[in-house]
């Protein structure tokens, strides 16, 4: 499935339509920054060795002249002449021959002439050239996740643009003639349309755009008109529903001839059957966009998305990181672990690195319960070969929030 979907095609998008996505070239500096030696604070440029001569018998410094005002943003640096200071905000560029800066508070804020309390010394309250920055270095690497302090850089460096991994789109389709929205009233038969909804949240948790068509029924007619319409606003498909071996479901039917989406058993609980493949494209494939088909039980579901599904969003996004954090914990009890099947059951994880792990199911592990999930910080995964946990037997556990 990774292999498949691969990482969406580099952008170069402004700073703003940036944030969030993922870089796929290297920010590298082209110039020092500072370029020029700058002022750190308000105050008064001096040639130290000068505020060292102007002492008087006492010990105090004797005032100095004031030749010149110096703003941020100045071109051309002064020349400083010995035995006199110039005035300078912070950030201007500082004057030849000067090598510090006076803090203004450490002044009596003197226009013509100025005196200070104390000698400078080399070096005080000046931002050298390419302190903060050196030509060539790397200060953003490809495959960072844009933030806030990373387009401070980019913008320090005047890089209007950047090139980007842009956020995936996924189109979100619950399937069955069964389901109705949350908020409207029951009818016999029917069931609250859960899957959208919390799909939605967590296809936007990844960092992608999560587009939710709704529900579309079961008629073969009107799912592949559905399906085929929202192939244009995806980079990837999730469906939801349709696919147990009744007639009256017909996933499989509709989309057999729409692309290469295969379905199969896994040997996992919940969630065994699946459906991956491609729909759409030409002859050659170009264009074609990665489809999920996963089971209509909401806890079925869950699980599959982050075992299949939440990987290869983040791959596509260009994540270096593409699963979940794992631990290994203690199990505080025994359940028992159908044969064959990699079983993964909500649980809780408690415990910090230095002190160990302990993991405990929520509720009972044969029953696969919303509830339960909805408890859970982690899945605890038994391996196929398992038929049972034992009490203090260590457990993998796949952790879903902090």
């Amino acid at each position: 499935m990774l292999a498949a979907v691969g990482p969406v095609a580099p952008l170069d998008v402004v700073l703003a339509d940036a944030v969030g996505c993922i870089l796929a070239a290297d920010v590298v500096a082209s110039v020092d920054v500072p370029a020029l030696r700058l002022a750190e604070r308000d105050g008064y440029a001096v040639a130290a060795q000068d505020t060292v001569l102007a002492l008087d018998a006492g010990g105090a410094v004797q005032s100095m002249p004031v030749a010149h005002d110096v703003l941020a943003g100045a071109t051309a640096p002064l020349r400083l002449a010995p035995g006199q200071a110039v005035r300078v905000a912070s950030g201007a560029p500082l004057p030849t021959g000067a090598d510090a800066v006076v803090p203004v508070e450490e002044t009596d804020h003197g226009t013509a002439r100025v005196s200070f309390q104390r000698i400078a010394r080399s070096g005080q309250h000046i931002r050298e050239v390419g302190s903060d920055v050196r030509s060539g270095d790397v200060l953003i690497g490809a495959g960072t996740r844009l933030g806030a302090r990373q387009l401070a850089v980019a913008a320090a460096l005047g890089r209007g643009r950047l090139r980007v991994h842009p956020t995936p789109r996924v189109v979100l389709v619950s399937i069955g003639d069964e389901l109705v929205e949350p908020g409207s009233p029951p009818r016999d038969g029917s069931v609250y349309e859960a899957n959208g909804h919390w799909l939605e949240a967590a296809v936007r948790d990844t960092g992608a755009a999560a587009r939710r068509v709704g529900i579309i029924g079961d008629e073969r007619v009107a799912l592949r008109e559905a399906l085929e319409d929202q192939l244009v606003r995806a980079d990837l498909m999730v469906t939801t529903g349709g696919l147990s071996e009744y007639a009256r479901d017909t996933v499989k039917d509709v989309l057999a001839p729409l692309g290469t989406v295969r379905f199969d058993n896994v040997a996992m609980t919940p969630g065994h059957r699946h459906g991956f493949g491609t729909v759409g494209g030409g002859l050659g494939g170009d264009g074609a966009v990665p489809l999920f088909a996963l089971q209509g039980h909401p806890v079925a579901a869950q699980v599959s998305f982050e075992v299949f599904v939440r990987p290869a969003l983040r791959a596509m996004a260009g994540h270096p990181e593409l699963f979940r954090p794992s631990v290994t914990a203690t199990a505080t009890t025994g359940w028992t672990s159908p044969a064959g099947m990699r079983q993964f059951v909500p649980a809780v994880v408690v415990g910090s690195p230095d002190e160990g792990y302990q993991v405990s199911p929520v509720g009972d592990p044969s029953v696969v319960s919303v509830a339960a999930l909805a408890r859970a910080n982690a899945l605890a995964v038994v391996g196929e070969q398992d038929l049972a946990v034992r009490p203090g037997q260590r457990v993998h556990c796949l952790v879903l929030e902090g």
